[in-house]
Parts: C-alpha cells; structure tokens; sequence
C-alpha cells in the first residue's frame, strides 16, 4: 500500500470492510460468526498497523555512518563490511547465538534462520541477508551441513568488532538484527531490532513486532496459542 494512502483520513472502517466478507464455515453457528467478523475487524485494523509502522520505518532519518571496517571469515574467504551486501544496496545482518563459549546454537536463533533459509533466495532478489556469529567459520559451517541449510550465508566475527559495535557492548552471546543501506558509496545503519526484556509486556517473552518467527505467527493462530513453557529444540525424539 502507499505511504500516501496509509495517512489519508478515507480508508473504510474496518468493520465496514469486515462487512463486506460473506466466507462462511459448514455448521458454524450465528454466535461463531458475529465473534468472527469482529475479529476480522481487529485483523484488518492490525494489517493497517503493521503498515503504518513499516512506513514509519522507511521514513526514519539517515542513520549512523559505518566507520569502521569490519572484517569477517566467511564460506569462501575473508569479506569485509562492504563486501557483505554483494550488488545490492541494503544489507540484513542478523547476528545469532553460537559464540564460542556455546557447545550448541541457541535452539530460538536455529529455529529463525530455520524458516529464514527457505525464503533466502527470494529475499535475496531485493536485499543482502547475512547470518553472523562469533565462532569460528568452520563450527559454523559445520553445524550449516547439519541442518542442512543451503540458502542462508554464514559469516563469522573472530575479532567481534562488529558484535560489539551493534549487538552487545558487553561482548556477550547476543542476538540481533540489523539493517544496513550503501547509498552514493556510504554505508549507514538504518535500522535495529531494540524490542527486549525491558519493552516486554507482562506475562509475554520479549518479542518483535511484527514477530520474525514464522513458528510464533502460525501458533498464534491455534486455540493452544505459543504457551508459556514451550520453547523450540534441536532435536525431537
């Protein structure tokens, strides 16, 4: 939808557009279907929102430069900061849990970038993706071959210049996502994943909005929910 149209005063109300659904289920009852278009209301009221913030998103100032130069080990050779965004002009970096301190990968981070190796390519079509993490590029490739991703890039930050530059000061084990543009040569930071424990709300883990993980959204829309005492695994039995 264009910017234009999300900030105009005209769009329909949402339950005017609910209105207009007439899907109906075999045997639902007349109670099923009122609580239903009532939330089709709140659905099309949350697309809107999800809109508007990512507006809101393409419209933040011009970040901070990128000055230093940051080197990595990746698949094929060492690459530098620049070098991560190939042809293209934004770069996606997401940085995951498998320092080397860790025996295994943070089983959340290999969830993501689970699903996320599946749509690699298609991403990829219009922006840079990278996966980074501080242990050696060979750990890293190895455990690739385990779970047998193929379109995802790994990169690993031996020196942790840039972890600590944009993930976590404290040199710790931290996860992050951040966006990069390269426009006229300079490379800025555009943008950072800053939702965490103390943005959370009472009773939910901290999460994103909209949630990068695709496990979350399809949970949510189950009657079980995502729970409270269930988290994803590297291995099931």
């Amino acid at each position: 939808m264009p910017h234009d149209q999300i900030t105009q005063p005209g769009l329909v109300p949402a339950m005017a557009l609910a209105a207009r659904n007439d899907h109906r289920v075999r045997n639902e009852s007349d109670a099923y279907r009122r609580a239903r278009q009532a939330l089709l209301a709140e659905e099309i009221e949350l697309r809107r929102q999800i809109e508007r913030v990512a507006a809101l998103r393409r419209d933040l100032p011009p970040g901070g430069i990128v000055d230093r130069d940051y080197r990595f080990d990746g698949e094929l050779g060492p690459v530098d900061f620049a070098g991560l965004f190939g042809d293209k002009q934004t770069l996606v970096v997401y940085s995951y849990m498998y320092g080397p301190q860790r025996k295994r990968p943070c089983p959340m981070c290999t969830s993501l970038m689970s699903a996320w190796d599946g749509e690699a390519q298609d991403v990829e079509q219009r922006v840079a993706l990278a996966m980074i993490a501080r242990s050696p590029i060979e750990r890293l490739w190895a455990f690739k071959q385990e779970r047998g991703w193929k379109g995802l890039k790994l990169y690993s930050d031996i020196s942790g210049d840039y972890t600590r530059d944009y993930v976590d000061p404290a040199d710790g084990d931290s996860p992050g996502l951040n966006v990069f543009t390269r426009r006229d040569g300079t490379i800025r930071h555009f943008w950072a994943g800053e939702m965490g424990f103390e943005t959370a709300d009472p009773g939910q883990d901290p999460r994103g909005a909209p949630d990068l993980m695709p496990l979350w959204n399809i949970l949510d829309m189950t009657p079980e929910g995502r729970g409270t005492d269930w988290y994803p695994s590297l291995e099931y039995r």
